[in-house]
């Protein structure tokens, strides 16, 4: 695996792959919330936070990450892809390049819940709405850096 900076040609595949993966973990939303998600992320979410991805060997992005200001602000793997290590490399990779403490799950999601706590996030609080202030709960994570360095 091969993490590296997405640049804007990137951004179709990255769209897509955000499809694949929300559809194959974020039951709770519907096609219309996918809908109102895509062009905010295509246009707008990208382009604030900074992306790092995962290649295979053949150039294939297998997954992607956005960070800002020390927090993980989204991660993504192919559904085809998943258990295979490439959400921990990318979580390794930006606590240890880019000073990543903090993400935010939501939490009707309990496999991302599950995978964060088992590389070292602890939750630390917990808001009633999501981002666009819809009633997706969040919880707050942070890295527990004394408990688990080393280990992701």
């Amino acid at each position: 695996m091969i993490i590296r900076d997405v640049t804007k040609t990137d951004y179709s595949d990255l769209i897509e792959l955000w499809e694949r993966s929300v559809r194959a973990t974020h039951d709770f939303l519907t096609d219309g919330d996918i809908e109102y998600l895509r062009p905010l992320i295509l246009e707008q979410y990208f382009d604030a936070v900074e992306l790092k991805c995962v290649n295979d060997s053949h150039g294939k992005i297998l997954g992607f990450c956005g960070v800002a200001e020390g927090n993980l602000e989204m991660l993504f793997v192919d559904p085809q892809s998943r258990g295979k290590g490439v959400g921990s490399a990318l979580c390794a990779y930006v606590i240890d390049n880019l000073a990543v403490t903090k993400v935010d799950v939501n939490e009707q999601n309990p496999q991302a819940l599950g995978f964060y706590e088992h590389i070292g996030f602890r939750v630390v609080g917990r808001s009633a709405l999501d981002g666009q202030g819809k009633p997706f709960p969040l919880l707050h994570m942070e890295f527990d850096f004394h408990r688990t360095r080393g280990k992701v």
